[in-house]
């Protein structure tokens, strides 16, 4: 299990970002016209409960961002906004899907995040995001709520292009060679999206509830860069579902193509047994006659000195009989081909 850690930042209205040694001093740092950002990483049970205590967070939200399974969603509470998210982290066979747990008043914004897989916190980089947007950041915590927002959609983004990139190669794959081609990558391309489609889903409601200031901790001149956030994520659902349909459309393909190569197999086994059948069929009355011809009672009955005369007689029979038998069932294989559109 990773280790706890907790940032503390205070935010003021002269453009500067303090980091803090706790709670208590960057609330000290921010004043009454600044407000204070904390950033907990793999918390504990213990790490959170300074949120009860000092700034009167629910235990029912507390314990929302411990248990780590959350579908996005917005809770409303008298003092404070709980909203939780799904943020997305590529990795080389794909995505690795961590939630994102925020709070938000006029006096701070709160976030409650997993470590990476290679160890980083997933709002390393946001500091320097800060420093670069601090002209809007120091505004109020709703600007830098839409910061972090902005940088979850993101990620969601290079999660779909991926998983796009990924159903191509597999589209190559199949049309090279079918028989070879391991059905599990779409299963597990389908199963991704199926993650992607449900976060965007819910989280396009929740950005949704906050443009139509179900929260009040928001202020009017920020809502617009998240009814823009609204429209990317609106955006990134309908590729999602066209990811989807490209996954059904390429096992689909993928069944014709091995059923084709098993029609042509059971072809070239059709045709071969008809060569058999022809085979057998031309010869199955010349060994009759052959078996009669090659018994004793054969020369009997021609006698036994017109033997050579009568078995040379009895050869052409069997090549006439033959060259009959063939050349009729050629006529009728012909005729069965000639029918055969017609009947279907």
């Amino acid at each position: 299990m990773s280790t706890p850690e907790n940032r503390y930042f205070a935010i003021t209205r002269s453009k500067t970002l303090h980091r803090a040694a706790g709670l208590n001093e960057a609330l000290l740092f921010a004043g009454d016209e600044g407000y204070i950002w904390l950033d907990y990483i793999d918390p504990s049970p213990e790490s959170l409960a300074e949120l009860d205590t000092s700034l009167g967070i629910h235990p029912l939200s507390i314990e929302d961002c411990l248990n780590g399974d959350q579908l996005p969603k917005l809770d409303l509470f008298p003092t404070y906004s709980f909203m939780t998210f799904s943020i997305f982290e590529p990795t080389s066979d794909g995505f690795q899907a961590h939630e994102l747990d925020l709070f938000i008043s006029k006096r701070f914004l709160i976030t409650v995040s997993r470590r990476e897989v290679n160890g980083n916190a997933v709002l390393s980089s946001m500091e320097a995001s800060i420093e670069r947007e601090m002209d809007t950041v120091r505004l109020g915590p709703s600007y830098l709520l839409h910061l972090v927002v902005d940088m979850i959609v993101d990620h969601k983004l290079m999660a779909v292009e991926g998983i796009e990139e990924k159903l191509d190669a597999d589209e190559d794959a199949i049309l090279r060679d079918a028989a070879s081609f391991n059905l599990g990558s779409l299963m597990d391309s389908r199963r991704d999206l199926q993650v992607i489609r449900k976060s965007l889903f819910h989280e396009r409601e929740l950005v949704g509830k906050l443009v139509r200031k179900d929260s009040p901790f928001l202020i009017e001149e920020s809502l617009i860069y998240f009814r823009d956030v609204y429209d990317h994520l609106s955006k990134y659902y309908e590729i999602a579902e066209t990811a989807r349909e490209q996954v059904t459309n390429l096992m689909e393909i993928h069944l014709s193509l091995i059923s084709n190569a098993m029609a042509e197999s059971s072809n070239r086994t059709n045709a071969i047994m008809r060569r058999l059948t022809l085979i057998t069929t031309i010869f199955m009355p010349l060994t009759l006659i052959s078996g009669i011809g090659g018994m004793s009672e054969f020369t009997m009955m021609v006698g036994s000195t017109n033997w050579r005369t009568a078995y040379l007689i009895l050869l052409i029979v069997m090549v006439i009989i033959g060259a009959i038998n063939y050349i009729l069932l050629i006529r009728m294989e012909r005729s069965a081909e000639r029918d055969f559109p017609k009947s279907r």
